[in-house]
């Protein structure tokens, strides 16, 4: 039984469909059992079914849920409650029941940096200094104080450093300012990637280019370089750093991270809300439109009770 239930999930692995959304792009990955369903993303009610593209690389991680679906709904629904009452109408009573799982591509970018810097290193010294002071009958009195100054050295030098677990989207339909919100993930969790380790989720293949990928990890790994280098300038203070990173033995992998994500629509004006959950940590992200008019229904109503209050304190004249 148990050789015959493995044949059955391998078989069913193999079965996989490859879907694209129609409205933002987004590419899944689906079992047959789920081939009916709404995008994740943009809650779109049709997917279309394309053949595997080739040069899509395929995922080498894979980092499991340990949120539950029931806890995830939690999390939305008290997410939804503390929204301000200036959102937009039907944002507060949304259904939490519409989250789903889905397992969102991103890269796992690791590398060797060395950097070149130079910098000016402020080193704290005090002194004593004499200053004067007028009383009130116009006798001028000499007095001292102690002050801090700094004294300005130039520092330059060379600083290697290992830049890793630096993860960028690589999905069309999660911006990658949305996955920072949810990080950090404990990557410590991540596993080898196979079939079954998506089974019965929705999981969404790369929809970024590569070189798009690999540059805004480029871009993060030499922030983190900067901010490297600022905790490790000496002295009290610095100023004016600047550095030159080379980045070696660069590493790029394809790693599937746990969301869960709801996206309903509330008006046909208007995009789809989409609130995002950390699959193991459920901190959740989510941008709940302001409702102008209500908040300028607040204002009118504010300045109506300031008037009235002036026209009560002026004796209703």
């Amino acid at each position: 039984m148990a050789e015959q239930s493995q044949q059955t999930q391998s078989s069913m692995a193999g079965l996989l469909l490859h879907l694209e959304c129609q409205s933002c792009g987004a590419r899944l990955v689906l079992e047959p059992a789920l081939r009916t369903t709404r995008c994740p993303y943009c809650a779109a009610p049709a997917v279309v079914e394309r053949p595997p593209v080739p040069g899509v690389p395929e995922p080498v991680f894979a980092l499991g849920f340990a949120l539950t679906h029931t806890a995830a709904q939690e999390h939305v629904a008290r997410w939804l409650r503390s929204r301000s009452r200036f959102t937009r109408s039907g944002i507060r009573s949304a259904a939490p029941g519409e989250v789903r799982g889905v397992y969102v591509p991103a890269y796992l970018y690791s590398v060797l940096a060395q950097a070149r810097y130079r910098a000016s290193i402020g080193e704290n010294y005090q002194e004593t200094e004499t200053y004067a002071v007028t009383d009130e009958d116009g006798k001028t009195h000499l007095r001292t104080r102690t002050v801090t100054r700094v004294e300005w050295r130039p520092l330059e030098g060379e600083l290697a450093s290992y830049v890793a677990d630096v993860l960028v989207t690589a999905s069309k339909g999660l911006e990658n300012a949305e996955l920072e919100a949810l990080e950090p993930f404990d990557l410590r969790g991540l596993a080898r990637y196979t079939p079954a380790l998506i089974s019965g989720w929705v999981a969404e293949e790369p929809s970024l280019t590569l070189a798009r990928c690999q540059a805004q990890a480029r871009s993060e790994a030499v922030d983190r370089v900067r901010g490297l280098l600022s905790r490790f300038m000496p002295g009290d203070s610095h100023k004016d750093l600047v550095h030159q990173s080379r980045l070696d033995w660069e590493a790029l992998d394809v790693c599937l991270l746990p969301v869960w994500v709801l996206a309903v629509k509330y008006a046909e004006d208007a995009p789809p809300l989409r609130v995002l959950v950390n699959g193991q940590t459920g901190a959740v992200h989510g941008k709940a439109p302001i409702s102008p008019w209500k908040v300028l229904a607040a204002v009118v109503t504010l300045l109506a009770v300031l008037a009235m209050g002036g026209w009560f304190m002026g004796g209703g004249r």
